[in-house]
């Protein structure tokens, strides 16, 4: 299947905008998206009267897989080592979808053209709305790095947003998906050494505070979203199950030739709309409290990523400390030693600064964004509870003054 998306306001959910906020002279949007069946292509477009960039307004087309680059190369560019990098996008993933919609059209014999053409509604429906969020997921991690003021400055950023060609940007094979596995159960063993059997002792209590509270924060954020995500499904399970009941009462409907006729095709009708108020109620939830508590998933595992790499400055500190005063003693390689301690004083202060005002400002955003999703949620959820209501009242009133 191939898709095809012209990213306007309408199409975008508008969850996926948490925290973008600063300097507008930097607008970064995917007006367009093209869906192949093995990629996906964004197409970036910027307006800016930023110095750096040669024009005002142009378009490129980028892949996945140069979004990632773009991610890698913030995480591994030393100068941003005290800011949160934005979470990178996940990888589109239609696969699910596309295989629902295969054994589809392979046919079943025990369901009717009716049940037929309503599953392969709902099926390309839920294919749109995972398209609409991956092409949101996109551009809100790109306007992320719009919106801060340094990491907007990067010059792979403006290669990124403004060289017209193919990066010639590769997927990472076997060997480096391996050595970025063991180089996350190497940072994970290193933060519990450093936490534990060296003794390391935080210097600054507002650290100490956000440490304890991210830890608990992530993990039950991640449960929140597995939890927000059964609940979905089961309001996706019930409309599919309103399919059969409402062809049913449909197929009796056509049969009876008796005053239970209009009764079967009222109820047949009835069991329709409520399977669309269904649907709509479980894509609300996905849009509003879902991915919002995914992304935040993602977000607070990058501000635990800042935390431990203050916290390795600080080992690294410490350790620069403890070999000056052996340098002191010994009466060797003084000088080398006190550079290299003033080096790493240098780095640990400027990554207890920037980490800090970081951290305040992912505090705000997130509360910012929680109280306006929430709200959002719960106004559409009494929207169609109240459109389920009158629904069920105007059916039963119909049929009680049937003959």
């Amino acid at each position: 299947m191939e898709e095809h998306l012209e990213a306007g306001k309408e199409s975008k959910p508008s969850s996926m905008s948490p925290d973008l906020q600063g300097d507008r002279s930097l607008q970064v949007e995917i007006s367009d998206a093209v869906s192949e069946r093995d990629k996906v292509k964004f197409t970036v477009q910027t307006k800016s009267c930023v110095p750096h960039l040669a024009q005002t307004e142009f378009s490129v087309v980028r892949h996945h897989e140069e979004f990632i680059w773009l991610h890698n190369a913030y995480v591994e560019n030393e100068e941003y080592a005290g800011l949160i990098i934005p979470p990178a996008p996940p990888r589109p993933d239609f696969e699910a979808s596309r295989e629902k919609l295969q054994k589809l059209g392979e046919g079943d014999s025990s369901i009717t053209r009716e049940e037929f053409a309503k599953m392969k509604e709902e099926l390309e429906a839920e294919y749109l709305a995972i398209f609409k969020k991956t092409v949101a997921m996109h551009e809100v991690f790109l306007q992320r790095l719009a919106a801060h003021p340094t990491l907007r400055r990067d010059h792979n950023f403006f290669v990124f947003l403004e060289y017209g060609q193919d990066l010639s940007v590769r997927g990472k094979n076997r060997k480096e998906l391996l050595g970025g596995f063991l180089r996350n159960i190497v940072k994970s063993a290193d933060e519990a050494l450093i936490t534990g059997m060296s003794g390391l002792k935080e210097v600054d209590d507002f650290f100490e505070h956000e440490r304890t509270f991210l830890l608990e924060y992530h993990t039950r954020i991640r449960d929140a979203c597995l939890r927000a995500d059964r609940v979905m499904h089961s309001h996706k399970c019930l409309a599919d199950d309103y399919i059969p009941i409402s062809a049913a009462l449909s197929s009796l409907g056509t049969q009876e030739v008796n005053q239970l006729k209009t009764s079967f095709l009222k109820l047949a009708e009835l069991f329709e709309r409520l399977r669309k108020l269904e649907g709509r109620v479980a894509s609300d939830e996905d849009l509003k409290l879902s991915d919002m508590l995914r992304y935040y998933v993602r977000d607070s595992q990058a501000a635990k990523d800042l935390l431990y790499r203050r916290l390795r400055a600080l080992a690294d500190y410490e350790n620069a400390n403890k070999a000056l005063d052996k340098a002191r003693t010994r009466n060797r390689e003084v000088r080398t030693a006190e550079s290299h301690q003033q080096l790493c004083c240098q780095r640990f202060e400027r990554l207890s600064d920037s980490a800090k005002q970081e951290l305040m400002d992912f505090r705000s955003r997130r509360v910012s964004s929680f109280r306006k999703n929430l709200i959002e949620l719960a106004e559409l959820e009494l929207k169609h509870a109240k459109a389920s209501t009158l629904l069920l009242r105007n059916t039963l009133v119909t049929l009680k003054g049937e003959p």
